[in-house]
C-alpha cells in the first residue's frame, strides 16, 4: 500500500538530553539522579575543573564548550563552540552567545555560517528558553548549576530530540545557591 512507509521505525530515535552550564567546579549531589535514563549531557561552559567532566563522563556521554573561566585543561577537552546535528536538528553551542535579538558578535558569525535550528548558551546564569522569531532558532540557556554567581536557584534543562524536533522541555530547579552570611 502507498502509506506503508509510515510503519517503518523512525530514522531518528529519541535522544534524552540534559543541558547544564556554569558549574564553576561544583555539581550538587541532588543533580546526579537526573542522569538516569538520559542519553547525553551538554555543558554550555564555565565548567571550572576537569574533574567535573571526568565525573560526568563516568555516567553519561558529555558534549560541551569551554567558558570564559575555564583554563587550559578544559580547553583541551572542549572547544570554543560546538556545531552538531542531533537526531536531525542543527545545534550550535557557545558559552557567551548573548540572548535572542541581542546575540554576541561571535554568535551572530557562527549562526550565519552554521544556520542552526537551536542555539545553546550559558554565561548569564539566567535560565531562558525562547523561540527567536527573527532568527528562527530555539534559544536555550539552562541558567547555572554551580554555587558561584548571582543566581538564587540552581537550574538546568531536560528535553528530548526526536524526529527532528525538540520536545518535552523541562526546567529543573534544585536547591538554592549557597548564600554568604554576614557576621
Amino acid at each position: 500500500m502507498a502509506n506503508d512507509y509510515y510503519l517503518l521505525p523512525s530514522l531518528f530515535p529519541m535522544k534524552k538530553i540534559i543541558l547544564i552550564s556554569d558549574t564553576h567546579g561544583f555539581i550538587p549531589e541532588t543533580f546526579w539522579k537526573y542522569l538516569d535514563g538520559a542519553d547525553e549531557l551538554w555543558h554550555a561552559g564555565d565548567v571550572g575543573t576537569v574533574d567535573i567532566i571526568d565525573k560526568l563522563k563516568e555516567k553519561i556521554e558529555v558534549k560541551g564548550v569551554y567558558g570564559n573561566i575555564d583554563g587550559e585543561e578544559i580547553r583541551k577537552e572542549f572547544k570554543e563552540y560546538k556545531a552538531m546535528i542531533v537526531q536531525g536538528v542543527k545545534i550550535l553551542m557557545l558559552h557567551i552567545g548573548g540572548k535572542p535579538y541581542v546575540y554576541s558578535t561571535r554568535m551572530r558569525e557562527l549562526m550565519a555560517h552554521y544556520k542552526p535550528e537551536v542555539v545553546v548558551c550559558g554565561h548569564s546564569h539566567i535560565l531562558r528558553v525562547e523561540y527567536d522569531k527573527r532568527s528562527k532558532v530555539l534559544f536555550m540557556n539552562p541558567g547555572a548549576l554551580g554555587r558561584q554567581g548571582f543566581h538564587h536557584v540552581k537550574t538546568f534543562l531536560r528535553f528530548n530530540i526526536h524526529e527532528g524536533k525538540v520536545s518535552d522541555m523541562e526546567v529543573i530547579e534544585l536547591e538554592a545557591r549557597a548564600q554568604k552570611f554576614e557576621e
